[in-house]
């Protein structure tokens, strides 16, 4: 599968130049650069700035630097995690980073490639890795066939917040010995009879949010990324994140507000020993979120928060 026909339409694009404000800076990153939609509006705000783009999918590798080659060596894309940016970026460290931007969305075009596993309509494969369908770390349906009845119970409460956790973890344990589990049907079945109902839509997307969270790590990635891209940024450098779900912007939420507050000591402690001072302050108390007529253009953005971050 190539990036032909990947399709990019950024979420809060106009909110993330607002707060990014490329006009005064010449380095960016764009962690998650996609279908190279926001790259490519970054690089139209500033004709002075170079931008890297990082992206573990093979497609939009493909696709971003089709859709930049125009701005020529000011857009570099290279393939990676944003979680390893420090050590990826290792010889831009001495330039540092005026912006960086974090979009975590699943793209359309991930959702809409029936081999990538993204989605739960009849007959998708569980695959569901971020970095295409030959990754080297384990399926959907290799982790629901092969971790703990422990293990899957955790994910089902911790990133799909299910309430009958046991009960479908236990389910899947059961079926799997019968028949491993190869496709959308086969989870969505076990769901249901756990449940004893069928799965309403809703439903379908906390539990293949849950399975897609735990393939990929996405929830410690995105801590490790946010250190890392940090200690990248310059003074007055802004780090902007959109996220789709609460899980994610409970993270970015509370990583923003610790790094601006002076004392991040334990309340019993007499006297403050932290570094005292604050990393920086939030462009953002609360998430900013798509307008009404976002959200009529392209529904996938209904989700959206956006918050911001600047280093001191």
């Amino acid at each position: 599968m190539s990036g032909q026909g990947f399709s990019h339409q950024p979420v809060m694009a106009d909110e993330v130049l607002k707060l990014l404000e490329p006009e005064r800076g010449l380095w960016f990153l764009d962690g998650t650069v996609g279908g190279g939609g926001h790259a490519e509006r970054i690089l139209e705000s500033n004709l002075a700035a170079t931008l890297i783009g990082l992206d573990q999918d093979p497609d939009a590798i493909e696709a971003a630097r089709a859709r930049l080659a125009r701005f020529g060596d000011r857009a570099m894309v290279m393939t990676g995690n944003f979680r390893d940016a420090a050590e990826l970026l290792q010889e831009y460290k001495d330039v540092g980073l005026d912006g960086a931007l974090l979009d975590l969305g699943v793209s359309s075009h991930q959702i809409d490639t029936m081999a990538r596993g993204f989605s739960f309509r009849r007959g998708t494969p569980l695959n569901m890795r971020m970095g295409g369908t030959t990754g080297g770390w384990r399926t959907a349906a290799d982790l629901l066939n092969t971790a703990s009845e422990e293990e899957l119970g955790k994910i089902f409460r911790d990133f799909g917040e299910e309430r009958k956790w046991r009960g479908m973890s236990r389910e899947i344990a059961r079926r799997r010995q019968e028949k491993p589990l190869r496709t959308a049907d086969d989870l969505v079945a076990a769901a249901s009879t756990a449940l004893w109902r069928p799965l309403s839509p809703r439903d379908k997307a906390r539990l293949f949010q849950a399975i897609r969270i735990a393939v990929n790590d996405e929830l410690e990635a995105l801590k490790d990324g946010l250190e890392s891209i940090a200690r990248l940024l310059k003074t007055e450098g802004r780090l902007v994140v959109i996220s789709y779900h609460s899980l994610e912007d409970r993270i970015v939420k509370e990583t923003f507000r610790e790094w601006s507050r002076e004392c991040v000591c334990p309340p019993e402690m007499p006297v403050c020993t932290c570094r005292g001072r604050a990393l920086g302050r939030r462009l953002t108390k609360k998430p900013m979120r798509p307008t009404e007529m976002e959200v009529a253009s392209n529904p996938r953005s209904r989700s959206a928060r956006l918050r911001g971050w600047i280093r001191a």
